[in-house]
């Protein structure tokens, strides 16, 4: 597409109504998949709810690509304290990415470039918190490969026991004492389940390989997730067998029967014995007021920040913004809302503009009319209990957008002009320099405010075309004034 020939297309597309009922149901496609479709709040998927404030000091370690032929996203908190939780979870994102996209020399994959013929390649990896609580943390994360020969879904549990300063697999709910007890008795129950036959049930003799995502319910029974063609034939699906609290409390490690008791009846407080003091909440900085510029006056810039909110990096932001008195549009994703409230708050205290970028950056044309609906809702209503109120703007992950992305909501789409292209360079001159020789009045101008570096380069913008006679306004300031 021709440059500028976007911003017809935006304020048509801006004139969509929503079609088609809206859908309140969690879908396989959100933040993680389960063939018992449980309720989740606030980003946890166990039928539990986690109190967020507890995560004092957590970051978000997020990462993607505006790719649209290799499209990826990955996602996973950093918790104070649970360092080693954090790198086996670091490893696993690493690995997984290095698979996806060609670069590991002992895979077979040749990676999403190599997939002649294949259509919608992508690797998303997902983050839900399933407990929070005492010295007691558990986190699933969930990846979806469309690469992969099966349904591309795979789930793990990360278990932190503060306790012990160690980090768990899930195996580690269960003593060793126990261990043989267990899986007979996980066995037993998949028996009689509709494609599972002797030879694939098998896998439970490695069980440290695939017993890696259990978690308690809100009653205290264990569940255990399977990916699809683990313990059954592919076309059964992913599989789960659930053990009530009487039968499996007694098999139980002291760190299971902690976990247990911290997801049923959660203390007021997360504390994993972090060595160092959390970070403290992000300021909101003077808000500037009303905005008078007429951008069909004077030449306007939209800077648009990506993927966050992000711990530290969007309070430096927001301190660079303030020194110039510019506004901007933040495009955040909802598992991290869910996670930084306080940022978004500060976000918008300062004059700013939030708006949706779903709730944890899928290919959205990959996705059915009701899971695109969840993806945008969910985040809206992140952003509402944040802020107090819904956005106005969406913009698709990569960009990627077709009628039933359209038809699934009545936000407004808001595309962009410039691409940095920053998490490729991670270069903040490199940052700097694309912006202030490709941006011309009007623009709108994709950064992502996830990454250090690219924060880095925003002193530079802002000082170079404020002394060219650039005004930085909000996306929905500059439609409204052109």
């Amino acid at each position: 597409m021709p440059r500028h020939a976007l911003a017809p297309v935006l304020f048509l597309l801006g004139s969509l109504a929503l079609t088609g009922a809206c859908s309140t149901g969690s879908s396989p496609a959100d933040s993680a998949p389960s063939p018992d479709n449980p309720s989740r709040t606030r980003g946890n998927d166990t039928g539990t709810q986690v109190d967020l404030t507890k995560l004092k000091g957590v970051s978000i370690v997020s990462d993607s690509s505006t790719d649209r032929s290799c499209p990826w996203a990955t996602s996973y908190p950093d918790v104070p304290g649970a360092d080693t939780m954090t790198a086996a979870m670091k490893k696993d994102v690493g690995e997984r990415l290095e698979v996806f996209l060609g670069e590991d020399t002992d895979s077979q994959a040749t990676g999403c470039g190599g997939m002649d013929g294949l259509e919608g390649p992508e690797l998303n990896v997902s983050f839900s918190f399933l407990v929070a609580s005492s010295d007691v943390l558990g986190v699933r994360l969930t990846t979806l490969d469309r690469t992969s020969n099966a349904d591309g879904v795979g789930t793990e549990a990360y278990w932190y026991d503060g306790a012990a300063k160690r980090y768990r697999p899930s195996p580690g709910l269960i003593a060793d004492g126990s261990r043989d007890a267990f899986v007979a008795a996980v066995k037993k129950r998949l028996e009689k389940r509709e494609g599972v036959t002797p030879e694939t049930v098998t896998a439970l003799d490695d069980p440290d390989a695939y017993l890696d995502d259990m978690a308690f319910t809100a009653d205290g029974d264990l569940k255990v997730d399977f990916d699809r063609g683990t313990v059954g034939v592919p076309p059964a699906g992913r599989i789960s067998v659930t053990l009530p609290e009487a039968t499996v409390t007694p098999w139980l490690s002291d760190f299971g029967t902690r976990a247990q008791r911290q997801t049923t009846a959660p203390d007021d407080k997360l504390d994993l014995g972090a060595a160092h003091t959390p970070a403290p909440t992000v300021a909101a900085q003077p808000d500037p007021g009303e905005d008078p510029t007429d951008c069909s006056k004077v030449k306007c810039i939209a800077l648009t920040f990506d993927d966050g909110p992000a711990a530290p990096e969007t309070g430096t932001l927001l301190k660079y913004l303030a020194q110039y008195k510019a506004r901007a549009t933040f495009f955040v994703v909802g598992q991290n809302v869910a996670t930084h409230p306080d940022i978004v708050r500060a976000e918008v205290q300062s004059g700013h503009e939030i708006a949706n970028h779903s709730w944890n950056h899928p290919v959205l044309t990959n996705l059915t009319p009701t899971q695109i609906r969840s993806q945008l809702e969910r985040t809206n209503a992140a952003i509402k209990d944040a802020t107090g109120k819904e956005p106005t703007l969406f913009r698709p992950p990569y960009g990627a957008m077709d009628d039933r992305v359209k038809a699934a909501t009545s936000l407004s789409p808001a595309l962009w002009d410039v691409d940095t292209l920053d998490w490729k360079s991670h270069d903040p001159a490199k940052v700097a320099q694309t912006v202030i020789s490709q941006a011309e009045p009007n623009d709108v101008v994709l950064v992502h405010d996830i990454h250090p570096t690219s924060v880095a380069a925003i002193p530079e913008v802002l000082r170079t075309l404020t002394a060219r006679g650039y005004h930085f306004v909000t996306v929905s300031h500059l439609r409204a004034t052109l």
